[in-house]
């Protein structure tokens, strides 16, 4: 980036793009274009196609971050070459430049983004199996192993908190409760796969 340009993280795009800043939205426009613009160029497109596809997929992610209902689960860069790839696919299947079904020629354009995207999936369905499985521990075993491991609470801070008669019982209860944990996540979650 040049002298005086901003760069941002993923997280700063998006918070930067819900605040209205337009410079943000610039930079983010910018920086992947390339990789959208090979990728139909690659595929029987134009430049001129190249950027339509990108500006509409560009607005899909400004639209749905504004509105505050964008759940990113995976870099943006990810996120804005799967939608416009499946744009471009879409308008292919519009213009049928290709004989056949567009999934016959999915293997050829593979690319990662859809394994990128498959993996985050996977690991948002264990994320929402964890916290259905934290949510069916009970107390005080949630509030515990949620002081524990995501407030960072010190042994001795939980000891007090909880009212145990030291560390070391604090210590077997947060064991007990975290096999109880894993106990109700791996049920569910095998009862997930099953279906």
């Amino acid at each position: 980036m040049g002298k005086g340009i901003p760069t941002y993280t993923d997280e700063e795009f998006v918070a930067a793009i819900r605040r209205g800043d337009d410079r943000a939205l610039a930079q983010l426009y910018r920086l992947h274009l390339p990789m959208v613009s090979h990728y139909v160029l690659q595929n029987s497109g134009t430049e001129d196609e190249a950027k339509d596809v990108y500006q509409e997929g560009v607005m899909v992610f400004y639209e749905k971050v504004r509105e505050g209902s964008l759940e990113l689960s995976c870099q943006i860069k990810t996120y804005l070459y799967a939608v416009c790839r499946r744009l471009w696919l879409k308008r292919l299947a519009e213009k049928t430049r290709f004989g056949g079904r567009l999934d016959d020629h999915e293997p050829y354009l593979e690319t990662g983004a859809e394994a990128d995207l498959a993996l985050a999936e996977e690991r948002d369905k264990r994320f929402a199996t964890m916290s259905e499985a934290l949510e069916r521990v009970g107390e005080p075993c949630r509030s515990l192993l949620e002081g524990f491991y995501l407030l960072d609470k010190s042994m001795q801070q939980l000891t007090a908190e909880f009212g145990y008669t030291n560390a070391d019982n604090a210590k077997n209860q947060k064991y007990k409760c975290l096999v109880r944990l894993k106990k109700l996540f791996f049920a569910h979650y095998k009862e997930e796969e099953s279906f």
